[in-house]
């Protein structure tokens, strides 16, 4: 377990040169052909977050709303649109919106909080998770995405805790990974101010760091003054937003994971990236005293329009100890409630102010089912290799029956895969029991 020890010092020293708690080390990734395999862009994300904390999946179908209709977010309520695409979301099960996710589109979204050498703010506005949701609800393609981030961020600003404590505000900037079938953008961001770079090859990461550097795409028009009226950048050096905005000497890059993805001899696959987020040796799948990968999930998003994306998710934490479930948007899905925490309605302690007075059990069936299978494999060796070479066999029908389906020249009957997340969801648990 040295790779523990390694977050603990780097949190620890990171505290104490910042003042600041240390962003928790997520990771997301995306991969484009030809370093992907077959025409696929690959995208993968680590939720690290509390380890008590319980994700949910969630699906949302398309919605049209009420002219002048709000729409309440974590802390604060928003303008509502017109309409609204349909979701499938990996969330805290405390909050409204989301660490990661798909819309009917394509587009995937994943957030990650980073620190940076401006405090994010305590006072309560938009979670870096409410504009995943956000984004997802309203954009078509990635770079609609992108715009649709940047002007909420404009307009109501970020901050508020990002966990369920009432003891102290953890509060932090973000970034974020917007994909679609054409292209990526990585977006950061400090406050209201921000930077994103287009991507369209090879492959990225993102984690808890900044990590644009001289190539921006695109940026708020008053990034660089500001930087300049905070003392950070000349105005005469090349403008390095890495290094103008990070904490410290903290601009050095992350991405542990990158190198495992990028040394990876053949092209990418859905396998390889389900692989790097379950690898604790380069910490891209983290289990420390603090923080724990309480979801994960893995998108293809076929570049050829005629095959389906298909996104695939755990919905329970610890990936090497989970299974990837699949699900493909079509019209009428079939909802899962057996990965949707309870619902505690206007008396939730996360609605009431002072918030977190109390925390509720939020664990969903899926959760509690998945707990037994991580204490058989944490206590009995024997039985819980057994184990876990039974779930990665559930999982691996999942995903040859995907391929089938990439592969196929035939179009994909809707009322096939309707029910495919709630079926593989329901085998897990009764495999469970």
């Amino acid at each position: 377990r040295v790779q523990d020890d390694t977050f603990k010092t780097r949190d620890s020293t990171w505290t104490e040169s910042t003042g600041m708690a240390a962003a928790p080390p997520s990771y997301c990734f995306v991969a484009f052909p030809p370093r992907a395999k077959d025409g696929l862009v690959v995208f993968g994300k680590n939720s690290a977050r509390p380890r008590d904390e319980v994700q949910e999946v969630v699906y949302f179908s398309a919605a049209d709303h009420e002219q002048e209709s709000k729409v309440e977010c974590t802390y604060i309520s928003v303008d509502q649109v017109p309409r609204t695409h349909a979701i499938m979301i990996s969330r805290p099960a405390w909050l409204w919106g989301a660490e990661m996710g798909a819309n009917e589109h394509g587009v995937c979204i994943a957030n990650e909080a980073i620190s940076t050498r401006e405090p994010a703010a305590e006072t309560e506005a938009l979670l870096g998770m409410d504009l995943v949701r956000l984004g997802l609800e309203r954009a078509e393609t990635a770079k609609e995405a992108l715009d649709v981030i940047v002007s909420l961020l404009e307009e109501h600003g970020q901050g508020g805790n990002y966990y369920e404590d009432a003891n102290s505000c953890h509060s932090f900037q973000s970034a974020y990974l917007i994909v679609d079938r054409d292209e990526a953008w990585v977006l950061e961001t400090i406050g209201k101010y921000w930077a994103a770079e287009k991507v369209t090859e090879g492959v990225r990461c993102i984690c808890n760091r900044l990590s644009l550097t001289t190539k921006m795409d695109a940026e708020h028009p008053e990034l660089r003054s500001y930087a300049q009226s905070q003392g950070w950048w000349t105005g005469e050096d090349e403008f390095n937003f890495s290094e103008v905005f990070s904490p410290g000497e903290d601009h050095l890059g992350c991405c542990a994971g990158k190198d495992s993805l990028e040394k990876q001899e053949e092209s990418i696959t859905v396998q390889t990236m389900m692989n790097t987020l379950r690898d604790k040796a380069s910490g891209v799948c983290i289990d420390s005293e603090s923080f724990l990968t309480t979801a994960s999930g893995v998108s293809v998003l076929p570049q050829n329009r005629s095959s389906p994306c298909i996104h695939y998710f755990t919905g329970t934490p610890d990936p090497s100890r989970s299974i990837f479930k699949p699900f493909i948007f079509v019209d009428d899905v079939k909802l899962v409630p057996k990965t949707q925490s309870p619902c505690f309605g206007d008396d939730d302690p996360a609605k009431k102010e002072p918030r977190f007075q109390e925390k509720p059990d939020r664990r969903h069936e899926l959760y509690k089912a998945h707990e037994w299978a991580r204490a058989v494999i944490e206590s009995d060796q024997e039985q819980g290799r057994k184990l876990r070479s039974t779930m990665l066999e559930l999982e691996k029908q999942g995903l040859e029956a995907m391929e089938e389906i990439l592969t196929s020249s035939e179009p994909l009957d809707p009322a096939e895969v309707g029910d495919l997340f709630y079926d593989c969801v329901d085998t897990e648990i009764k495999f469970f029991k």
